[in-house]
């Protein structure tokens, strides 16, 4: 997905388990079927190592998309940071107006590794 080697975000959910603050993995279900879910990570692929950690991987299944699943994963994770003592995120997207109605805010361009585009960075500060 995304480029990205599964294997890669196998050992980042793994990560998650060990109980640092970052990786962590969110996920949004409908009985037993994940149905969306998100990442908080180090570095979402880009050069900005400050720009950290980073929201990644930010996904609903086509069939549940329009009932706000993304915005209730998006606010679950910020406050779960926000527990865990880290009251910035960021996030890299080209969605225009959707990270907005979340509280998220554009901040820069960001060209992420192995892309000839830039994408927009997000920002999300825990209020």
């Amino acid at each position: 997905m995304w480029g990205i080697p599964q294997e890669a975000y196998q050992e980042s959910m793994e990560d998650c388990l060990k109980g640092n603050a970052v990786p962590q993995w969110y996920i949004a279900v409908d009985g037993e079927s994940i149905i969306g879910g998100l990442g908080v990570i180090e570095n979402d692929f880009h050069p900005r190592k400050d720009l950290a950690p980073n929201v990644c991987a930010v996904y609903v299944d086509e069939a549940f998309r329009g009932r706000g699943i993304a915005g209730r994963l998006l606010s679950f994770a910020c406050e779960d940071m926000h527990t865990l003592g880290i009251d910035t995120l960021y996030l890299l997207a080209n969605r225009t107006g959707f990270y907005e109605q979340y509280g998220w805010e554009y901040l820069c361009m960001v060209t992420g590794d192995g892309e000839e585009e830039p994408s927009r960075c997000y920002m999300h500060q825990y209020k």
